[in-house]
């Protein structure tokens, strides 16, 4: 089954922060795993096919935190 690859940059300041970014993917319908990482900045998202990269940017944009760049299976998206 094909799946897709996001990787976001999101400036994250805390554990508080990683966290709200971490609940949100974890209640995101389609998500298939995920890693956000405090240290290096980023959340890396596996998700199902019907799972857009708008939906995913969108919710952790709502927790408030700032996305600077962002990836759709490799390939550079507007945020």
């Amino acid at each position: 089954m094909a799946e897709n690859h996001y990787k976001f940059n999101v400036t994250m300041t805390c554990g508080g922060c990683s966290g709200a970014v971490e609940r949100v993917l974890k209640k995101l319908e389609g998500v298939k795993s995920y890693n956000v990482s405090l240290e290096s900045q980023t959340a890396d998202i596996t998700a199902e096919p019907s799972l857009q990269y708008e939906t995913v940017l969108e919710k952790i944009k709502k927790t408030g935190k700032k996305v600077n760049s962002g990836e759709k299976d490799g390939e550079t998206m507007a945020v």
